[in-house]
């Protein structure tokens, strides 16, 4: 960034020296999966705590070329935040690599639906009026939360919460899991609920049970997931030349806002004994966020703090609503098929994002049949591998209540 004879900050083009961005790190050879596995989070940990270089483009590629329990090698794209939000870096990607089938046919994505309501578009005058002023309702409580919440008001300290001044420095530790959408839709279909209502529920569950475990009373504690949202006019990704076009439908950038979204407490939910009603809590909520425009004004007045106070003012607001909040959630949407670089087939795809000033973020990403969650914690503070145990195990509950109880579909 370099600030223009107008005093504007602009990027400024420079050429690219591939050699600069590419990383191979070297470790013992000869070592056993489970070796590689601690040195592959040894090095993810201190790649996320580092700064990159501002002396050159925001990005970096790392070959990691070690067998790990998972997979023969791994590649890791470190990719700043201001390059573009998820849907432009995942359109690049996705323009360099192919089908592992047959490279000559496109990827595919999952559909995306409008939800409509069942019973038609013949809705009466009443509760069309009704509608309304519930949207209304919705949008103005939404939005005066996004900005009392980067202002004003915090999150209880708890176990996923640790209040710290500068987390986004501190050592970070990962988590991967991954679920199988043939479950989740059964989930689905059994509740009357939507997909991303099942993994929410899920994720919220497995997080307050964690909570609990830790420390008595946390459960119910006042904690809130930042959700990062995408307020393009979503219809699958387009090639990177479409995407920087001056009118382009779906454009380069970062194109996104984020709402706070208060997750169901223990008490509320009576997890222990129908851990149902943390997905149905979980799709309230989404619902009324669906109803409400609070995600475009936080938009709008994000692109105003911008305008007036500068790329270092809109940078403040968003680190202080993050600060605030106990938990970001973030998803993208992946490829259908198995895809490949360079004829070798990718079995995983995981994304998070780092340098937040939170001890706990949630990627998630379906790709080739499953949903791959991946959790960045802050390290010696979180136990990954408790919370991860935690999140699968609310999920089995969820699972087995829904396909093997009685219960009802949601209204």
């Amino acid at each position: 960034m370099v600030t223009d004879k107008d005093g504007v900050k602009r990027w400024k083009r420079v050429e690219v020296r591939i050699k600069d961005h590419v990383h191979v790190p070297v470790f013992a050879s000869g070592m056993s999966t489970q070796f590689y596995d601690e040195c592959l989070d040894d090095y993810l940990s201190k790649m996320a705590m580092e700064q990159l270089p501002q002396s050159q483009p925001l990005w970096e590629c790392h070959l990691i070329k070690y067998p790990t329990s998972h997979a023969a090698s791994n590649i890791v794209f470190k990719l700043h935040h201001s390059l573009g939000d998820g849907f432009s870096l995942m359109g690049a990607l996705l323009s360099c690599l192919q089908r592992a089938d047959n490279p000559s046919i496109p990827l595919t994505f999952p559909s995306v639906k409008l939800h409509t309501n069942k019973n038609g578009t013949n809705f009466s005058m009443f509760r069309n009026v009704l509608r309304f002023f519930s949207s209304v309702s919705n949008t103005v409580s939404d939005f005066c939360s996004s900005i009392v919440k980067s202002s004003l008001v915090e999150d209880d300290k708890t176990p996923i919460r640790s209040g710290r001044s500068g987390v986004e420095f501190l050592p970070v530790s990962i988590a991967t899991m991954t679920f199988s959408l043939d479950h989740i839709k059964q989930i689905k279909a059994k509740l009357g609920v939507t997909l991303n209502d099942v993994i929410t529920g899920a994720i919220f569950l497995g997080t307050r049970l964690y909570m609990e475990t830790m420390s008595q009373g946390s459960g119910n504690a006042c904690s809130t997931s930042l959700v990062l949202l995408n307020t393009r006019m979503y219809g699958g990704y387009t090639s990177v030349e479409e995407m920087v076009k001056p009118d382009a439908e779906l454009p380069w950038g970062n194109h996104f806002a984020f709402l706070n979204t208060p997750i169901p407490k223990l008490r509320d939910a009576e997890a222990k004994n129908n851990p149902l009603q943390f997905v149905f809590n979980a799709r309230k909520i989404i619902q009324n966020k669906r109803s409400s425009f609070g995600v475009y004004l936080t938009a709008k007045y994000l692109q105003l703090v911008e305008k007036f106070r500068g790329p270092k003012g809109a940078s403040k607001y968003i680190h202080r609503t993050l600060e605030n909040t106990s938990m970001g959630i973030t998803n993208v949407m992946g490829p259908m098929e198995q895809i490949a670089v360079a004829n070798h087939p990718i079995s995983g795809l995981y994304f998070v994002v780092t340098g937040s000033p939170q001890s706990l973020m949630a990627g998630i990403m379906s790709y080739v049949g499953k949903l791959r969650v991946a959790l960045l914690v802050e390290k010696d503070f979180i136990d990954p591998k408790k919370l991860k145990s935690d999140i699968e195990n609310a999920f089995d509950m969820i699972f087995k209540a829904a396909c093997e109880g009685s219960t009802p579909p949601a209204d």
